[in-house]
C-alpha cells in the first residue's frame, strides 16, 4: 500500500463520501427505533412471535399495562398464569405464559448491530474530525494526497501514480465513489442479515411450535395405548374371574358329593360292624332251630351290595386346561397400525360421497311427487 499519513487542511470537496456514509448510517438506524419509546433499542432487545423487536422494558410496560392484576417477576408471588398483549406494530395479539416478558426470546443479532452501529457511528463521528486535521498522502508523490482507488490492484493511489507511476496502465476510479459504493454495499449486507435473522427467527418459531405439538401428540398416544392395554388387563382379569368360578364351582360340588359318599359309607360300615356282631352271636347259639330264626344272611350280603364308588377319573380336573399360546402370540406381536387412520379417513369419504349421491335421487322423488300433486 503506497501512502502514508501526512496533516493537511480539509479540501471543500472531501464532504461527498462523508455525507453518503452518513445517509446509510440514517437509513440504517430507522431500522433500529423502537416503535414504542421511538428511540433506538436498548438491550435486551426481545423478538414477537410476529418478528417484530421491542425493547425487554417497552414491552414490559405494554404487558403491565395490558394485564394489572399480574404479578411481576420481582414480586413476591408467582403469577399462575400469563397474559398477552397486542404487538404495536402490527397489532398481532401475544399470548405469554407465567414468566410474562421473560419468556421471549433474545435477539442476539439485533444487539449486535447496535454495538456495531454505534461503534461505526462514533468511530464516524471521530473519522470527521480527524478528517478535517488529517489526509492520506502518497508515498512516492509526498505532496499528492490520496484520491484515487486502482481497480487492478484494489488499493488507493493519488493521481501522479496513475499518470506517471505504477499504475498508469491500471483502471481507476475516484476515490469517492468507491468508498460510497462500499459504504452501500455494506449497508445493503446488514439489512439482507437483517431480513435472514427475521426468516431464521420465524423458522425457530415454528420448530418451537412443532415440538410444542409433538409432546401434546405423543402425551395424547401414550395416555389413549395405556387406556387400551388397561381394557386389556381388565378384560383379562374379568375372564380369569369367570374360569376360577367355573373350577371352584365343579370343585366344590364333587366334594360335596365325595363327602356324601364317605358319610353314607360310614354309616354301612356301622351297620355292618352290629350286624357282623350279631352274626358271631348266631353262630354261637347251639339250637339249630334258634340260629335259623335269628340268622341274618340277606342283611349281610344287602350291605356288602350297597356300596357305591365314583367313577374312575372323577378327581380330574383335565378339561379345564386351557392353550393360552395363540393369545400370548397375539399379545406379543400387538403394534402400531399408522394406516388404520388412512383407511378410516377413505371410509369417511366414501360415506361423504355416497350421502352425495344419494341426494339426487331423494330430489329426483319428490319431484315426482310434486308433478303427481
Amino acid at each position: 500500500m503506497n501512502f502514508a499519513v501526512g496533516f493537511k487542511p480539509p479540501s471543500a470537496g472531501s464532504s461527498g463520501s462523508g455525507a453518503g456514509s452518513g445517509a446509510t448510517m440514517e437509513n440504517l438506524e430507522k431500522q433500529l427505533i423502537c416503535p414504542v419509546c421511538m428511540e433506538m433499542f436498548s438491550k435486551p432487545v426481545v423478538i414477537l412471535p410476529c418478528q417484530h423487536n421491542l425493547c425487554r422494558k417497552c414491552a414490559n410496560d405494554i404487558f403491565q399495562s395490558a394485564n394489572p392484576l399480574w404479578q411481576s417477576r420481582g414480586s413476591s408471588g408467582i403469577a399462575a398464569t400469563g397474559g398477552r398483549f397486542r404487538c404495536p406494530s402490527c397489532r398481532h395479539e401475544v399470548v405469554l405464559d407465567r414468566h410474562g416478558v421473560y419468556g421471549l426470546q433474545r435477539n442476539l443479532l439485533v444487539e449486535n448491530i447496535i454495538d456495531i452501529y454505534r461503534q461505526q457511528e462514533s468511530s464516524r463521528l471521530v473519522n470527521t474530525k480527524s478528517e478535517q486535521k488529517q489526509q492520506l498522502m502518497c508515498e512516492e508523490h509526498e505532496e499528492e494526497k490520496i484520491n484515487i482507488y486502482c481497480l487492478s490492484c484494489q488499493t488507493p493511489t493519488c493521481s501522479m501514480c496513475k499518470v506517471f507511476g505504477q499504475h498508469k496502465d491500471c483502471d481507476v476510479a475516484p476515490l469517492s465513489s468507491v468508498y460510497t459504493r462500499q459504504k452501500t454495499e455494506l449497508s445493503d449486507g446488514i439489512a439482507i442479515l437483517v431480513a435472514s435473522n427475521d426468516h431464521v427467527q420465524g423458522v425457530i418459531s415454528q420448530m418451537e411450535a412443532l415440538c410444542c405439538a409433538v409432546e401434546e401428540n405423543g402425551q395424547r398416544q401414550t395416555e389413549q395405548l395405556v387406556s387400551h392395554f388397561g381394557s386389556l388387563v381388565a378384560i383379562l382379569d374379568e375372564r380369569k374371574q369367570e374360569l376360577v368360578g367355573l373350577i371352584t364351582k365343579e370343585q366344590d360340588e364333587k366334594l360335596k358329593h365325595v363327602r356324601c359318599l364317605i358319610r353314607e359309607h360310614s354309616d354301612h360300615l356301622e351297620a355292618a360292624v352290629t350286624l357282623v356282631e350279631s352274626a358271631i352271636q348266631a353262630i354261637e347259639e347251639p339250637h339249630m332251630p334258634l340260629f335259623i330264626q335269628v340268622g341274618k344272611t340277606n342283611e349281610l350280603q344287602l350291605v356288602a351290595s350297597n356300596i357305591e364308588r365314583p367313577e374312575l377319573g372323577y378327581e380330574s380336573m383335565a378339561h379345564f386346561i386351557i392353550d393360552t399360546d395363540e393369545v400370548a402370540d397375539l399379545l406379543r406381536n400387538i403394534d402400531f397400525c399408522p394406516g388404520a387412520l388412512l383407511k378410516q379417513c377413505e371410509v369417511e369419504d366414501e360415506s361423504v360421497d355416497d350421502d352425495e349421491d344419494e341426494e339426487p335421487d331423494e330430489v329426483g322423488e319428490e319431484s315426482e311427487l310434486d308433478s303427481r300433486c
